[in-house]
């Protein structure tokens, strides 16, 4: 503001005073705009700063649980689809068929377990020689059950019992063999190919599976590790062939034999392990 001059006396001094004040009050205005105006600018620049971040999101949003959603869907389908070929009871299997895709046809060879409630266990394929006494080659058309046995000679190994029937072509004492025989450690050895019969159930040769299984003592119980070999094994063949629980039968059924002894003489055994059989079939639908 330019310098002005103002008249003596107390007229001049009293306007001098006015024009003073009037420049303090308008420096005090213009002081308080210019802090509103940053006060203002501060308040704008923190929202903008706020508004300009990107918001976290968390997982559970909706398109997160949309694809989750999709995953499962997915998955559930392929299980489903899965069971549905691995699994049908109203389907009858070819054992050739089964024996095809479990072999490469070597006479010995071990098949790696599979996983699963009705997996297949680990199994030693160990084909005994064709021969008229224990592995006569003569087809198995069908399999309507599983004939469990038990070998009757406490302490003897699943490889001994193997090789006893193999040395039937030798010896001729008898006509006998199994598909399976399961031993002591619950190892499994595969003697006959599936799509063959055995020499182990009499009249229910031609439409069976039959399967040995070693004990220690007299009485014929199995050890723990030979009943879950036996449980697991069953339970594949009836899932493979599409059985179930009641289509599981015991020698003793066929003929009136005390074959297995143990579960003969302990029909609550039995029971059990058609229990643990049915088990795993309904875990594998």
């Amino acid at each position: 503001m330019a310098q002005k001059n103002f008249p003596g006396g107390k007229n001049g001094e009293k306007s001098r005073k006015r024009l003073c004040a009037y420049q303090k009050l308008l420096y005090k205005k213009a002081l308080s705009r210019k802090k509103k105006r940053t006060r203002k600018n501060r308040i704008f620049n923190r929202k903008k700063r706020k508004t300009g971040k990107t918001k976290k999101q968390g997982i559970f949003t909706r398109k997160n649980l949309e694809i989750a959603g999709t995953i499962c869907m997915l998955s559930l389908a392929v299980v489903v689809f899965g069971h549905a070929i691995r699994w049908n009871p109203f389907t009858r299997r070819e054992p050739g068929t089964v024996q095809r895709e479990i072999s490469a046809g070597d006479d010995y060879q071990i098949l790696p377990a599979e996983e699963g409630p009705c997996g297949r266990p680990e199994i030693i394929q160990d084909f005994i020689v064709e021969n008229p006494y224990s592995r006569s080659g003569i087809p198995l058309e069908q399999v309507n059950g599983i004939v469990v046995h038990y070998v009757a000679n406490a302490g003897s190994t699943a490889e001994e019992n193997r090789n006893y029937f193999e040395n039937l072509k030798d010896t001729h004492l008898t006509k006998a063999s199994s598909h399976f025989i399961i031993g002591l450690d619950g190892e499994i050895i595969q003697c006959i190919p599936l799509d063959e019969i055995s020499y182990a159930s009499n009249e229910r040769n031609s439409d069976t599976i039959s399967i040995e299984c070693c004990h220690r003592k007299e009485n014929g119980k199995f050890t723990k590790k030979t009943y879950r070999s036996l449980v697991k094994l069953t339970a594949w063949l009836c899932a493979t062939y599409g059985l179930s629980s009641s289509d599981v039968i015991r020698h003793y059924d066929v003929t009136g034999k005390l074959c297995p002894l143990y579960f003969v003489r302990h029909e609550d055994a039995w029971e059990e392990f058609l229990s643990d059989i049915q088990k795993k079939l309904e875990k594998n639908q």
